[in-house]
């Protein structure tokens, strides 16, 4: 059962363009050459109840433009949205009631007060019973240490103490939907790990969830639909294992040598040099599906001294080149 359904997207902006110096600042007065930019160009998708739903894609690829015409704060140029039975911008005050949303660059708390202040405002707003609102404020709070936190004004909190408000924030009245646009930014390998967590145990009660993120980690661990845009077009929507039957299970080693690296102990099969930076430098994929990271570790480590190495996944710009090459 679909609990969300897209169908033909698009939401363009008018801009306008002028050339540099005094005449052409005084030209664009009289006339102004105006510039069509497809934010979203033209996509349907479906998210199914009850699943974590990841939206990826580079920056400036339109995942938090669609993102907010998901929310109903943006009014799409095309198409339509069924989120909950509703269309999000045209039943908007009965529809934010159902939803949830943590933006990691726009702050939903009021800068000037202490964060408990903004929640006992969200707990009016909603209609929240006073009982249930302290029980999962109280619990929340344990979850992420913020005891102490949350009696400070915002203003004064770190990234990371914030996001973990805004968090906080989003759940207190139990959306049906949650829209998640870089919720981990700023945050701690301990306090991901938590809020990670916490999305699967409200995930495995009913709540769906709609993860936008740079960070690869969070949408393998937790997202069971993916759907990849780019420069406004969907170029994927399928699982992640289905990804992975596209471009592999590829890491990326950066080593750091104390000499020259030997070009010719890159042949494992299924590893290339990608990149040397310098004769001290390179920069090796490994696909982890014929040669086990651990196996070329070792091979590495017997052959070569290095100062330095660390290993991360594809990066998502590559992941969707090839996407497309393919």
């Amino acid at each position: 059962m679909s609990i969300i359904c897209v169908e033909n997207l698009s939401k363009t902006y008018t801009t306008y363009k002028r050339g540099s110096g005094f005449s052409e600042s005084l030209k664009s007065f009289f006339v102004r050459h105006s510039v069509i930019v497809p934010a979203v160009d033209n996509i349907s998708f479906t998210v199914k109840k009850g699943s974590i739903c990841g939206l990826i894609g580079p920056n400036g690829a339109g995942k938090s433009t669609t993102i907010k015409m998901l929310c109903g704060t943006l009014y799409p140029t095309s198409g339509s949205i069924q989120s909950l039975g509703f269309s999000p911008y045209a039943q908007r005050k009965k529809y934010v009631s159902k939803i949830g949303a943590v933006f990691g660059q726009r702050s939903q708390l009021i800068w000037d007060i202490p964060p408990v202040d903004s929640f006992n405002m969200n707990r009016a707003i909603y209609e929240i019973p006073k009982d249930e609102y302290e029980k999962r404020l109280r619990y929340l709070s344990d979850l992420f240490e913020l005891d102490e936190v949350i009696v400070k004004p915002t203003r004064v909190l770190s990234l990371g103490e914030r996001m973990k408000c805004e968090f906080i924030m989003a759940m207190l009245h139990r959306p049906e939907i949650v829209f998640l646009d870089e919720p981990t930014i700023g945050l701690d390998i301990i306090a991901r790990t938590k809020i990670r967590n916490y999305i699967r145990k409200l995930n495995e009660e009913g709540t769906t969830f709609i993860l936008t993120t740079h960070d690869l980690e969070d949408v393998g661990q937790l997202a069971d639909q993916l759907i990849i845009i780019n420069h406004g077009v969907k170029v994927f929507d399928d699982n992640l294992q289905k990804l992975q039957s596209y471009v592999g299970k590829k890491k990326v080693i950066r080593l750091h040598l104390e000499e020259p690296f030997d070009s010719s102990l890159q042949i494992f099969k299924h590893v290339r040099l990608l990149n040397s930076p310098s004769p001290l430098q390179s920069i090796i994929e490994v696909d982890t599906s014929h040669t086990p990271i651990s196996d070329y570790i070792e091979m590495l480590s017997r052959n070569i001294k290095f100062k330095d190495i660390s290993i991360t996944e594809l990066p998502m710009e590559e992941i969707i080149s090839r996407i497309y090459s393919g």
